[in-house]
């Protein structure tokens, strides 16, 4: 079978647009699932799911991208809160899960400014967790990620009128949580 060109612009544009959104979807599910090894799961998985896709046209990825993510982040939540339940059930404690190396200050930085920025990221990822599920999603879409109410309303399924209502009651129940942080 003979080479083609076209596959492998298709292949070469597909890596360049997994590589700009890994990071930001990282962060994004970093921040919603409050675990970085639980996010780093939902950002390859979201990728390799993300693959199947490739043959849409390259203007559709983003939203349809942020889409799977999305949906992994919601699985997510559910299997950390079954197991959350079945340890309860069964008397032991929740894993301790936090890496010890993270907790770290890093040589080169000051370790009150690093604190003072961990702390005010820990604050904002605990405030982002207790919105509802479809206010998350739309701040998480929109603010995080950058994304227009259009391709915010793709990723979620729903009209834009939506995602502003959700990203306005986000905005407010944030503002409440996180008044120290002014």
């Amino acid at each position: 079978m003979p080479f083609d060109a076209a596959p492998a612009l298709t292949v070469a544009s597909l890596d360049q647009f997994l590589a700009s959104v890994e990071r930001r979807g990282f962060r994004l599910a970093e921040l919603a699932l409050g675990h970085r090894e639980d996010a780093l799961d939902a950002v390859q998985e979201a990728m390799i799911r993300f693959v199947g896709y490739r043959e849409r046209p390259p203007e559709e990825w983003p939203p349809l991208f942020w889409s799977i993510l999305r949906r992994q982040i919601t699985d997510r939540h559910r299997r950390n809160a079954v197991r959350q339940r079945v340890m309860a059930v069964l008397g032991k404690a929740a894993e301790q899960r936090e890496d010890p190396l993270a907790l770290l200050p890093d040589p080169g930085e000051d370790p009150a400014a690093h604190l003072d920025r961990q702390r005010a990221w820990q604050a904002l990822g605990r405030a982002v967790r207790r919105l509802p599920r479809r206010q998350r999603e739309a701040w998480l879409l929109r603010e995080l990620q950058g994304l227009d109410v259009a391709d915010t309303a793709a990723a979620m399924g729903c009209s834009e009128g939506s995602v502003k209502t959700h990203l306005s009651r986000a905005m407010a129940a944030l503002r409440s949580h996180l008044e120290d942080w002014r």
